[in-house]
């Protein structure tokens, strides 16, 4: 779990745990020391290291250490993401860059230096958290957005790049989370929690193949038509959301 602390993550790896599907799991996380260590009951074991998204020359060997821990990976959840204030426009230039590489270029990174050694193997599946906020930007929080549509975009195309090295890549896209992430903001239309993300995600990986996950499906269609509204009344319907 690339983001140990992410709660959609957490409630993932404790389904499959649950599931009887995970025999060892490693939480990343920049502050070992302060994560709590869920309880994935005797039978699959945890263990917590100290990584950071934005140290990218220490990528490689960090995966380099996992895949000796873990004899190879069979699942690689990448769940790191930083909302900010959820503001635009008001952010500092230094702000806007560690957005950037918090949500985009340090966690694509990250995968960049697993994938390879999944595909050697001939297995494995990839999950990256991505955001409905990434499809189309909106004002309130177009450097978030901007920032999840290149982790995104990066995601999809990996999937094309291993899909035939045995490694599937599955984007999930979910909408406004009740989540540690989004305290303090006011729901979206078709708000979820991480539970009802963890559940659709178990389920997607019971079944072969990666893609893109809409959570809730609802969401899929409905910015089918978003996506091309025209930007008058996208504006309208976004407002300062």
């Amino acid at each position: 779990m690339l983001g140990g602390d992410s709660d959609i993550a957490r409630a993932t790896v404790e389904q499959l745990a649950r599931d009887g599907q995970l025999d060892l799991v490693v939480l990343a996380v920049r502050a070992p020391d302060r994560v709590a260590v869920p309880d994935l009951g005797e039978h699959t074991a945890v263990e917590v290291l100290e990584w950071d998204a934005l140290d990218v020359d220490g990528h490689e060997a960090f995966a380099a250490k996992v895949v000796a821990m873990t004899g190879g990976v069979d699942l690689l959840l990448c769940a790191v993401g930083s909302l900010g204030h959820h503001a635009g426009v008001s952010m500092e230039p230094a702000e806007v860059d560690r957005m950037l590489r918090t949500n985009t270029s340090g966690p694509a990174a990250a995968v960049a230096a697993f994938a390879p050694r999944m595909a050697e193997r001939g297995t494995g599946r990839i999950v990256v958290l991505s955001s409905v906020a990434g499809v189309r930007p909106r004002r309130s929080n177009y450097v978030y957005g901007a920032s999840k549509s290149g982790l995104d975009a990066f995601a999809r195309g990996l999937a094309d790049a291993v899909t035939d090295r045995g490694v599937d890549v599955l984007v999930v896209r979910p909408g406004f989370v009740r989540s540690s992430m989004t305290r303090g903001l006011d729901p979206a239309p078709f708000a979820t929690d991480p539970l009802t993300v963890a559940t659709a995600i178990t389920a997607r990986l019971a079944r072969p193949g990666g893609g893109v996950l809409w959570v809730p499906k609802v969401l899929g269609p409905l910015f089918g038509v978003l996506v091309v509204l025209p930007t008058r009344w996208w504006r309208r319907i976004a407002g300062n959301r």
